[in-house]
């Protein structure tokens, strides 16, 4: 590990440093993975994540942080004087965190290319497990199953894989995928909380402020469906989706069934017609799967939820997303 960085809390001022820091990071490893780029528009579009996060949590990014003399080379840079000494601040990794009343979760963990190998992610990651050891909470993620160096850093700090997901995507035609289920409504801020007790019931986890947000919707790039209970009490499901240059995706949601699950991934993906938004299944759901396919889905990447504490098997369908991170 390299001692010569400092890790610190992201300031408001350095978002911008951070989106590059995230766009270049992203692409290079998917680059050199023999894949396309993630993200193939202006790095500016990657502030998508700190004003999302930010918004949910403030100050919950920890970047690290390599002062050096001017004219060095690599990171993302910011300027200080000491003394008579011009130095160069450069943000080479950043890590950020949601703490909620039933656990943390780790968000997105980006380290700059020139500084892969130096132990940086190890330091950020610790650093958050430090913070929900101190609460004595869970930590939960969600990390590729492409990425051997991702999961050896989470499984050797303890976290392990308990669910794994198919990544799938759906091109939407400009008419949408057909008819449907007319008991799928537009969610508000209203039901907040037949959301959060659904998701309370199916994976014992609390986010209300998250759903909040969602909905409120000042950015303009969210949406939510419900599937109200079939016995009038609550809800069958619920389903968020994002539409941003960033980010395309469906998520999070919850549901009872398998079927409930495939009828608001239905649902919110006529929400989305013309573009080709990116979600996660359960890969032991076989109906569900089976629907995708259907649907004319394809798989794109595998991830596993992955957890360092305590956990319960969900109760029904949980789908995660990056955006906001929810494992």
């Amino acid at each position: 590990m390299d001692d010569a960085l400092t890790l610190r809390a992201l300031r408001p001022d350095e978002w911008s440093q951070v989106a590059d820091l995230i766009h270049r990071s992203t692409n290079a490893w998917y680059v050199a993975s023999g894949k396309a780029a993630i993200f193939t528009g202006d790095p500016a579009d990657c502030e998508l994540y700190p004003r999302v996060y930010e918004a949910l949590d403030p100050g919950c990014c920890i970047v690290a942080v390599a002062a050096e003399h001017a004219g060095g080379t690599g990171g993302s840079r910011g300027t200080t004087e000491t003394g008579r000494t011009r130095q160069t601040e450069r943000i080479v990794g950043s890590c950020f965190y949601h703490p909620r009343a039933t656990h943390f979760s780790i968000g997105i963990v980006n380290v700059h290319p020139d500084h892969f190998g130096r132990g940086i992610a190890h330091r950020m990651l610790h650093a958050v497990i430090e913070k929900a050891d101190g609460e004595n909470k869970p930590l939960r993620l969600v990390s590729s199953a492409m990425n051997l160096d991702s999961f050896s850093l989470y499984t050797r700090a303890g976290f392990v894989p308990r669910q794994t997901y198919q990544d799938m995507w759906v091109a939407v035609p400009p008419g949408g995928i057909g008819a449907v289920d007319p008991a799928v409504r537009s969610a508000t801020t209203e039901d907040v909380p037949a959301m959060a007790a659904l998701e309370r019931m199916v994976s014992g986890l609390e986010r209300e402020r998250d759903y909040h947000h969602f909905l409120e919707n000042a950015d303009g790039i969210w949406h939510a469906s419900v599937l109200p209970a079939r016995d009038g009490k609550g809800l069958d499901g619920f389903l968020v989706s994002i539409a941003a240059p960033a980010s395309n995706l469906l998520g999070p949601g919850i549901a009872r069934t398998d079927h409930d699950a495939a009828t608001l991934i239905r649902a919110e993906l006529n929400h989305h017609r013309g573009r080709t938004p990116v979600f996660l299944v359960p890969a032991d759901r076989p109906e569900l799967v089976g629907a995708m396919y259907a649907l004319g889905a394809r798989n794109c990447e595998l991830h596993f939820a992955q957890v360092r504490g305590a956990w319960t098997p969900p109760a029904g369908i949980v789908m995660p997303t990056f955006m906001p991170e929810t494992g």
